[in-house]
């Protein structure tokens, strides 16, 4: 079974979770509509979900041998070929829990492994093609040869590395990765290099720059579009945008002569709860701008239920990535909540900066320039 888009409909996926004992059923749930939503991004169709409440995941194979037993004797009731764990498994569990489902043509991937999967279906080369294949090789080791994951994209990898005298498979596997992760490295030094170069330009300049952040799919390329015009293609999906996006926009700070200052506004990678530090870091990057930026927007859907545990999650990478400038809190889709909810984000988050929008019918923009504005010192 090859997994991509000429092959989307033969994506029949089981999804499990496994979760403490104390996790609250909304919580769980929330998990597995994300899982979910993970699983469509890629092409795949969920048949059917179960969950395991364990403190210590198995050893061996993660879920346990009886689990497992079930859930491959469901997975052939149903016809599902594809096993999803909600989870970050070690190498040898991936390795057991494969060996299981070999037998049945059936295969095994954790959450991670699904979320490189997509980011490798939208990637366009480049920079994020690069970030991408370097985050896989960390995370998957020598089983990146049978994800279907493109290796040396940008040239330089190929699979006709030599055999040296006694070396197994797997040590040709390893030393080829190695080789390949020490070129992508050196290419995205390149890449700092000229970003660089850029953001040592723009500070000449004096172009104040603004970075966007947030959970994926907050609508932070909508927000983009809405103060630039930039045109950058927005989806109701996770993951749409993986590299970065710059606007400009002129901000009119004396109304009575129509003077003002252009500031630059960065759009990048969504943020998602347990990314791994590898897949941040592979990813450092292309997250230098919003950190080197003047000003943060983190978006939020103020439509989400878990609006506070989204929050955490973004704060946390922000403080992982070393982004220490000041943020403004932006509501966003605040057409699809109800007055009385905005109300209460309003009181919640009193003590903190926050701008109330709805990027897609443009509400609320003139209150979020006039803050830009002022937390840019513009005037």
């Amino acid at each position: 079974m090859q997994e991509g888009p000429q092959h989307q409909e033969e994506l029949k996926v089981f999804l499990v979770d496994i979760v403490t004992k104390d996790t609250k059923p909304e919580i769980l749930a929330d998990r597995m509509r994300e899982l979910e939503n993970l699983v469509n991004t890629f092409g795949g169709v969920v048949i059917l979900q179960t969950y395991q409440k364990k403190d210590q995941p198995d050893n061996k194979t993660y879920v346990g041998k009886g689990k497992l037993e079930e859930i491959i004797a469901d997975m052939q009731r149903l016809g599902a070929n594809l096993l999803v764990v909600g989870n970050i498994l070690k190498p040898r569990q991936v390795y057991e829990i494969s060996e299981q489902l070999r037998p049945f043509k059936m295969k095994i991937r954790d959450r991670v492994d699904l979320i490189l999967k997509i980011f490798d279906k939208h990637a366009e080369g480049g920079e994020s093609g690069l970030q991408i294949e370097l985050a896989a090789i960390k995370h998957m080791g020598p089983r990146i040869f049978g994800m279907g994951i493109e290796l040396g994209r940008q040239g330089g990898g190929g699979s006709g590395a030599m055999r040296g005298l006694g070396e197994t498979n797997t040590e040709i596997m390893n030393r080829h990765l190695k080789e390949r992760q020490r070129k992508i490295a050196k290419k995205l030094e390149d890449y700092e290099h000229m970003r660089k170069l850029h953001r040592d330009s723009r500070i000449r300049k004096g172009l104040p720059t603004v970075g966007i952040v947030g959970y994926t799919n907050a609508g932070k390329s909508t927000l983009l579009n809405a103060l630039t015009k930039k045109g950058v293609l927005a989806e109701d999906k996770l993951f749409a945008t993986l590299g970065t996006n710059v606007g400009k926009l002129y901000m009119i700070t004396d109304p009575e002569t129509g003077r003002g200052k252009e500031i630059l506004i960065n759009d990048t990678i969504g943020f998602i709860r347990d990314l791994p530090p590898t897949l941040i870091k592979a990813f450092k990057s292309t997250l230098e701008d919003s950190i080197e930026s003047d000003l943060l927007l983190h978006v939020i859907d103020a439509s989400d239920t878990f609006v506070q545990e989204r929050i955490d999650v973004v704060h946390e990478i922000l403080a992982h990535i070393g982004a220490k400038q000041s943020r403004i809190l932006v509501f966003n889709k605040i057409d699809a909540i109800s007055p009385e909810r905005l109300l209460q984000l309003q009181e919640t988050y009193k003590d903190e900066i926050t701008a109330r929008i709805s990027a897609k019918d443009q509400q609320g923009l003139e209150e979020l320039k006039k803050l830009l504005i002022e937390k840019l010192n513009l005037i």
